[in-house]
């Protein structure tokens, strides 16, 4: 019994608590009404609007390719150079781990 005391005892706690609480329209000069002044005509919004649906592009641009860079060097001394630095201990070859220095 003292269970269901408690509860009636929270939900009339709950019912008188929220008498208080109303929503009203917010004052005109308060810094919570939203108050807009437009400059621009309808035509002039919805001419902009056809504009940039015409112009909507649907690939985002981070997600074009780039184009591959020319170089005056040819791909088998840019090979050699790399086997024979890779030889002489100067750049590191297989997977780097967070345990090598």
């Amino acid at each position: 019994m003292n269970k269901s005391y408690a509860l009636i005892a929270i939900a009339t706690f709950a019912a008188i608590a929220s008498t208080g609480v109303r929503a009203e329209t917010p004052d005109p000069a308060s810094q919570f009404a939203l108050q807009t002044e437009g400059n621009r005509t309808r035509a002039e919004v919805m001419v902009e609007a056809v504009t940039a649906v015409k112009q909507y592009n649907h690939i985002p641009s981070g997600s074009r390719v780039a184009t591959p860079v020319k170089s005056a060097v040819p791909t088998a001394v840019v090979r050699g150079e790399a086997a024979q630095a890779l030889r002489l201990g100067k750049i590191r070859s297989g997977e780097l781990t967070g345990l090598e220095g």
